[in-house]
């Protein structure tokens, strides 16, 4: 069948869903279908096996004008269309089958990012209070565009839920999975210090995220100054990195915090083999893939809660879940998961369960729901 995608971000942009859609669609063509793409940016169209149109980033009301036409355009060429973002500007689909991944609240995010809400609002009490009239608005639109949809692919069972509470009546649960292209390092955990220069006996957590108010780095930083021993990494950049610099220097541990900015997948993927646990302390994630990855290192995890991060962590297991927001719980969590033998024991239940979170099960719950969407709407 001939599948239209329409996306906010696409291949070179970094993020999950450009890199998600520049692995899936080779998949899609391998079985016979035809694709087109249409994303927003200024990166080249050639050097694709499809077509891809791209709208550059101009005044607001003339891309938004520019991506509706040329989404009218994919549209009527398309038996189904797959949108991998909401609130995308949209026209002439109503009668064509549509399927949408939906990955979070753009309605919490874009009223975080404009301030119509304050940057710490826990998303979860977001979906059930009443908010300004501003971020009620895009409550509403998000809202009534999944229930448009003719289904909708989240990448969690707490996503699901989420979704459902919009409003969306057919929602399915396809993991996200690690990346297939990402070289994951062939050494101990020894050679990996070596190799990124941290002593062989310190104890290090890092922690990879944009940094953002909710991603909870603060909390992890707050803790070391209880925690003589730990040394935390923090890679990623953000609004918060000078903030989160500045709070490090209060609380006196600066000499114990690296922050190491953002950097390449490929020298992640060190750093989470080099470090004796990835920490994620996030008051919010849908399904993380830095998660997938540090398990995948044999590195275990030290989680929030929160979101999706039960649906990976098993605690006690393949790492620790911890009570959020509490720094009292964490403080003692990062005690204990230095205890005694904690990290080899931990360690040895990485790999565990992670063929849930396999890159073929992902293609094939995809393409399977793509060809039931447009054989139900046909």
């Amino acid at each position: 069948m001939r599948i239209f995608v329409a996306s906010g971000i696409f291949h070179p942009d970094s993020g999950g869903p450009a890199t998600y859609l520049y692995h899936l669609l080779p998949e899609l063509q391998a079985r016979g279908h035809e694709v087109r793409v249409l994303t927003y940016g200024s990166a080249p169209i050639t050097g694709y096996p499809y077509p891809v149109t791209r709208i550059p980033l101009q005044s607001l009301p003339i891309r938004l004008m520019k991506y509706a036409l040329a989404y009218r355009k994919g549209a009527a060429w398309a038996d189904l269309i797959y949108l991998n973002s909401l609130a995308l500007p949209r026209s002439g689909d109503q009668h064509k089958p549509r399927l949408m991944k939906v990955v979070g609240d753009y309605a919490w995010e874009r009223s975080v990012n404009h301030g119509w809400i304050a940057p710490t609002q826990d998303i979860d009490l977001f979906q059930q209070r009443r908010c300004g009239l501003l971020a009620e608005w895009a409550k509403g639109s998000r809202s009534r565009e999944v229930q448009s949809m003719d289904r909708v692919i989240v990448p969690s069972d707490y996503l699901r839920r989420m979704v459902m509470g919009w409003g969306a009546s057919r929602v399915q649960v396809i993991y996200n999975a690690l990346d297939p292209d990402i070289p994951r390092p062939a050494l101990s955990r020894a050679q990996a210090r070596q190799q990124v220069g941290w002593p062989q006996t310190a104890h290090y957590l890092i922690t990879a995220a944009r940094l953002t108010a909710w991603k909870g780095v603060d909390f992890l930083i707050d803790a070391l100054a209880h925690l003589p021993d730990i040394r935390l990494a923090v890679a990623g950049d953000g609004p918060q990195f000078e903030a989160l610099r500045a709070r490090a220097t209060e609380k006196q541990v600066a000499g114990r915090v690296e922050f190491l900015g953002k950097i390449a997948h490929e020298r992640l993927a060190l750093y989470l083999r080099a470090a004796d646990y990835l920490a994620l302390y996030s008051g919010y994630e849908g399904l993380s893939h830095t998660i997938l990855e540090a398990l995948s290192a044999g590195t275990p995890v030290i989680a929030s809660n929160r979101g999706g991060n039960p649906e990976i962590v098993r605690d006690g297991e393949n790492g620790l879940l911890v009570q959020h927001p509490d720094l009292g719980a964490l403080i003692t969590a990062l005690r204990s998961a230095f205890a005694g033998d904690t990290p080899q024991r931990l360690a040895a239940g990485t790999a565990q369960g992670l063929d849930r979170f396999s890159w073929p099960c992902l293609v094939e719950q995809t393409v399977k729901a793509l060809v039931e969407v447009a054989g139900a709407t046909s």
